[in-house]
């Protein structure tokens, strides 16, 4: 990032956004250094150091610069590590990273909370505070080797998080979940190498791996930069995961454990989708404007497929897992989209479907610890014993589905929105997902929590006051978004609006000039920034 660039974000004597890598990294190196013979005081240092980047996390929020035009990162640190190689620890956020930054440090104090290891409390804790420090990273890390760095350092944490503590088939979902990432992310590394290599040739200066400087100079032929961005994307797309790299996902989150399931669909999961957006869109436009159409329709494809399967699933948490890949499908779809409307609605629905699916994951594993089984056939009529539990539920689910006056409602309404302005048709056969998510949920709801209760689970018990406190921020979030988005709508829109015009820009430049009206990737009306069908 430029020195000009700095200097006119918002800035801070104290380094915030490396504090939210390196408290998390100091609390993974207290737990590792205290006794594994006292877990209570394990589990207060991850807490206490969760909660602190947490905390910080919500300052960013409230000194966030929210002013019409504040589409500058803000709270920029620039610091040289490898010089003569074009690498720096650059940092900073806008509006498209901000409210992921603020999932994540909600996320990880809820889930670190919420549950507790069967064995190896030390380690446990310890991975968890590793894969907050790396997911920080992806979010606030804004040059790509250390992108990269923090985007594959998340792999190994989550890896012994499934295969330690995991369920029956862990190791086989473990393996599963680290080949496949692992595999598109070395792919992205040739990619970001090609990409350095090929800009310093270009325009006859030094190597650099600045995001902000490579994308403003666009110096790679057009041939050239959608094979590089083809590489970038497998990594995404494996990260997301899009339709047909998603075979991973489900076994991931039926056999991790519940913090382990919550972190996943909370906040990693977003890390494909966020790189699309911050690396794919931004680095390399035309290639995003030229591969749209396949990404909208493997998007498509992902919300109708994830939404049949999950109808036919026995296994309660297998369930909630394939809703996530629908769920994504209208996030990719959003993204491609190439409007305001349509980022902005996928933004918001990264966002929305953390709160949702998260709260999901810590209901079904609750479900697990007093029933010991998640198979949908094995349960009924828990709403007799356990009211407040049924009663959170159905507004989990609810939001899930997308009613309005919760916060699913406004993400896939601007969703939908911004693709039917784009290409009308691929909202209306996305549609079709919104009526099979109310299908499958309402229908696994109904058998979870109604009809006759199976003799062995009369007396299970409801929330205790531990989760309540756990679950009552996600709900707050959920109706406080759905009924008014507005503030976070307002942080998000002047970053989405310049990425637009970033892309409308250097799309115009690549392609044959264009005079006429409507005709350019942007139409004139400033509502409407779509691709022309």
């Amino acid at each position: 990032m430029s020195t000009a660039l700095l200097a006119s974000s918002t800035s801070s004597s104290f380094p915030v956004l490396p504090s939210l890598i390196i408290i998390p990294l100091i609390g993974a190196l207290l737990v590792a250094v205290t006794s594994r013979q006292r877990p209570e005081l394990l589990k207060l240092i991850a807490v206490i150091t969760s909660v602190t980047t947490g905390a910080i996390s919500i300052w960013l929020l409230s000194a966030f610069d929210s002013t019409p035009g504040s589409a500058e990162f803000q709270f920029g640190s620039q610091q040289q590590w490898l010089s003569d190689l074009g690498i720096s620890w650059t940092f900073g956020i806008d509006g498209i990273s901000l409210f992921l930054v603020v999932l994540t440090g909600v996320l990880f104090p809820l889930a670190l909370l919420a549950t507790n290891p069967e064995h190896s409390n030390r380690a446990w804790y310890g991975w968890l505070l590793v894969l907050e420090a790396g997911v920080m990273g992806v979010f606030v890390s804004l040059d790509l080797v250390m992108f990269f760095l923090c985007f594959e350092a998340v792999l190994v944490p989550m890896y012994f998080l499934i295969g330690r503590w995991g369920h029956d088939n862990r190791t086989y979902a473990a393996t599963k979940f680290f080949l496949y990432t692992m595999a598109g992310s070395a792919l992205m590394l040739v990619g970001i190498l090609a990409l350095a290599f090929l800009h310093a040739e270009a325009t006859g200066g030094s190597i650099t791996f600045d995001l902000v400087e490579i994308a403003e100079a666009q110096s790679l032929a057009t041939t050239t930069a959608r094979w590089v961005f083809l590489s970038f994307a497998l990594g995404f797309a494996v990260k997301v995961p899009i339709f047909p790299l998603h075979t991973w996902l489900p076994d991931a989150h039926t056999e991790a454990p519940t913090a382990g399931s919550v972190i996943l669909a909370g906040v990693l999961l977003k890390l494909g989708t966020y790189g699309f957006l911050r690396f794919g869109l931004y680095l390399f436009p035309e290639a995003s404007h030229y591969f749209a159409p396949v990404f909208l329709t493997l998007g498509v494809i992902g919300i109708l497929y994830g939404a049949v399967v999950a109808t036919m699933q026995k296994d309660l948490k297998r369930l909630v897992a394939y809703s996530s890949v629908a769920h994504l499908g209208f996030i990719v779809l959003g993204t491609f989209a190439l409007n305001t409307e349509g980022i902005t609605g996928g933004l918001l629905q990264m966002i929305n479907h953390g709160i949702s699916t998260s709260a999901l994951f810590l209901l079904v594993g609750m479900i697990y610890e007093r029933t010991h089984t998640r198979q949908i056939q094995e349960l009924g009529g828990l709403q007799r014993s356990a009211p407040l539990m049924a009663g959170i539920f159905t507004l989990v689910m609810l939001s899930s589905i997308g009613l309005p006056g919760l916060n699913g409602f406004v993400g896939e309404f601007l969703i939908l929105l911004g693709v039917f302005n784009a290409h009308r048709w691929w909202a209306v056969v996305a549609t079709i997902g919104v009526v099979l998510a109310a299908l499958y949920l309402l229908w696994a709801y109904q058998r979870v929590f109604h009809g006759p209760t199976k003799e062995d689970k009369e007396d299970i018990r409801d929330l205790s006051l531990k989760e309540k406190l756990v679950l009552g921020p996600l709900v707050a979030l959920i109706i406080f978004m759905g009924v008014y988005p507005r503030p976070v709508i307002e942080r998000m829109e002047p970053a989405v609006d310049a990425l637009i015009e970033h892309i409308e820009t250097h799309v115009d430049e690549f392609r044959e000039p264009i005079t006429q009206k409507g005709s350019s990737i942007g139409e004139s009306n400033s509502s409407d920034h779509g691709v022309d069908e």
